[in-house]
């Protein structure tokens, strides 16, 4: 069981090395073989790659920290700060991501009529997944801090702890413990929803797979994009397990 994440990170790294080398001005060509034809595939889907993997992680650096300052909004003693990021929630997660991809990629044109630049849609992509992610991380840090004990607010407040030193210090250990396993399962499936940006014309690994595919009459170019996918997140799920094993110092 252990040798499994070690093959998947061997595995993940092994798809980026042709994908490296093409960025770096090297092309591979098909010499009729398997292995050939992998990494002649594996070469042109490079850039889609590598723009997917900005994607993802663009979205992660803003998504997260922008969901812990919903959180504190919704649960702000101010009915209407509470109100509206109910509100934002409710909207982010009651409507298609794709939806709201092509509202903040055309927003800007039809209402303020703001010319679009050929860059903007990478722009945009960060944008549109980074606020919808927000809300469900949002709610997912909630429901960590709520499963905090009232009763260690208590013992803050006889120790003198202020609310900021109280969250930083008692709480927000304990929540990043409880929320793990749900953050996991939406970064697993931030990597697939990658694949949504195709919607504004951004070029993202599936949709050059589909381009590759369409070329060459073989479905296989996508085979080996599903392929990918999988391995990142077994690397992805790699990762928060050993983070997760980490916290169990804080198991009461």
């Amino acid at each position: 069981m252990k040798k499994k994440p070690i093959i998947a990170i061997a595995l993940f790294v092994a798809v980026l090395i042709p994908a490296t080398m093409t960025a770096c001005g090297f092309t591979a060509e098909n010499d009729g073989s398997v292995w050939g034809w992998l990494f002649s595939t594996v070469s042109q889907l490079s850039s889609g790659i590598w723009m997917s993997l900005a994607l993802f992680s663009f979205t992660l650096v803003f998504s997260m920290p922008l969901g812990l300052l919903v959180c504190f909004c919704r649960r702000s003693r101010f009915k209407v700060v509470e109100l509206i990021a109910k509100f934002y929630i409710s909207v982010m997660r009651g409507t298609p991501l794709m939806l709201q991809l092509l509202v903040v990629y055309f927003g800007p044109y039809y209402v303020f009529k703001i010319p679009l630049s050929t860059d903007y849609n990478f722009y945009a992509a960060i944008i549109g997944f980074s606020i919808n992610y927000a809300a469900y991380f949002a709610e997912i840090y909630r429901s960590g801090i709520e499963a905090v004990p009232r009763g260690q607010y208590e013992a803050a407040d006889v120790l003198g702890y202020s609310r900021s030193q109280t969250f930083r210090k008692i709480v927000f250990p304990q929540m990043v413990r409880h929320i793990l396993p749900p953050v996991t399962n939406e970064i697993i499936t931030l990597v697939k929803d990658t694949s949504l940006a195709f919607a504004i014309a951004f070029i993202e690994m599936f949709t050059m797979a589909k381009q590759i595919a369409a070329a060459d009459s073989n479905i296989m170019p996508l085979f080996v994009a599903g392929f990918f996918y999988y391995v990142f997140n077994l690397v992805v799920a790699f990762v928060m397990g050993r983070i997760e094993k980490k916290m169990n110092y804080y198991r009461e």
